[in-house]
């Protein structure tokens, strides 16, 4: 009689977790993952928030309250066609005369959504312009834009991909990318930018370049630095060159914001070259406010040089907006003046819609 016991054997296969158990228990790589764990829970409990990108991190003063995106000079005129709001799809006509870097007529189309963003225009000399966005995730969106020409050197092609994290984003972007030229030419910028504290945010952006396969690369690096709180912002941006750019954000009152841009740059002495003079420090500060009324916005600077300029846009009908600009040189004698109009046309449901959702999450754009 065969007493003996029966040895059972487990024929499943081993999960990869099992096969990987040895790997886990090392005793550096748990002693990795432990400091990463207290790393992550340290930054959880600090409360940090996501700065945005080293390209906004001055966005309150240069794109909301200072001229920079909002000035022109001649006439202008838009017409815009809204057949959707979700998806968003607009037809544009606009019009030019005596403007400056900008073509008499110009067609565009727009259309976007939560996860895609495609945009193009073509003026009347033929110069085709295209825009593409997709997010692969809430986090991590690509970026593709070209601009077709005529005229030599003036094609360009731009590829950006950016990363938003928890506390932390990451962009890298590259210029008319190619390895048809005896090697890797183009531009290529990379940046990122890191949450320290609940107010302080510290970032750096490197610049890689190469125009022809003829030349070697260039390298620059520039640090940036925010400080943001509930009222004010303070920035700085120190580039590899040598300019330094600082930024104040303050807000006044209720409807008032006030903003001041100091540029600090060394330029080659007399006689230039590495035989000529010391360099001599040249700069540049603008001082700007913005007022928001009921139904228009008022934004008035005033800069070192002696140049003033001033723009109001007022919506005067649901659908019509005037924008009235001035700029004034006292030390060139020199003066400017745009007025533009700008028409949204839509059926009654689609303009109530707009309204009622202009306050929701854009698309990529």
């Amino acid at each position: 009689m065969d007493t003996s016991v029966p040895i059972l054997v487990d024929t499943k296969p081993s999960s990869p977790s099992h096969q990987l158990g040895w790997l886990l228990e090392n005793p550096l790589v748990a002693a990795l993952s432990d400091t990463l764990s207290t790393i992550s829970s340290r930054r959880d409990a600090l409360g940090l928030t996501n700065p945005g990108t080293v390209e906004m991190v001055s966005r309150e003063v240069q794109k909301d309250v200072l001229l920079t995106n909002h000035m022109f000079s001649g006439m202008r005129a838009d017409l815009t066609k809204s057949f959707s709001v979700s998806p968003l799809f607009q037809l544009s006509h606009s019009f030019a005369m005596g403007a400056q870097n900008l073509p008499p007529y110009t067609l565009s189309t727009l259309f976007g959504n939560s996860q895609t963003f495609m945009q193009a225009n073509v003026d009347n000399e033929g110069q085709l312009n295209g825009r593409f966005n997709y997010r692969w995730t809430p986090q991590f969106v690509s970026k593709m834009s070209a601009q077709v020409s005529s005229g030599p050197g003036q094609s360009v092609f731009t590829m950006e991909n950016d990363y938003t994290g928890k506390d932390f984003s990451f962009s890298l972007k590259s210029y008319n990318p190619s390895l048809l030229d005896g090697g890797l030419t183009g531009i290529f910028i990379g940046s990122y930018l890191q949450a320290v504290t609940p107010r302080l945010s510290l970032g750096l952006e490197t610049v890689w370049q190469r125009p022809s396969g003829a030349v070697g690369p260039e390298t620059s690096m520039s640090y940036v630095a925010r400080y943001a709180t509930k009222e004010w912002i303070a920035t700085a941006h120190l580039q590899g060159q040598g300019a330094l750019q600082a930024t104040y954000w303050r807000k006044v009152a209720e409807r008032l914001d006030a903003g001041v841009e100091c540029q600090l740059a060394l330029a080659p002495g007399p006689g230039g070259g590495m035989m000529g003079g010391a360099p001599r420090k040249e700069g540049i500060t603008t001082v700007g406010a913005k007022y928001e009324f009921r139904h228009s916005t008022f934004r008035a600077q005033l800069d070192s040089a002696g140049k003033l300029g001033c723009v109001l846009e007022k919506r005067v009908a649901p659908a019509v907006t005037l924008t009235f600009a001035g700029d004034m040189d006292h030390f060139k004698n020199q003066a400017k003046v745009g007025v533009a109009v700008s028409i949204e046309a839509g059926g009654e449901e689609l303009m109530e819609h707009q309204e009622m959702t202009q306050a929701a999450v854009p698309p990529p754009f």
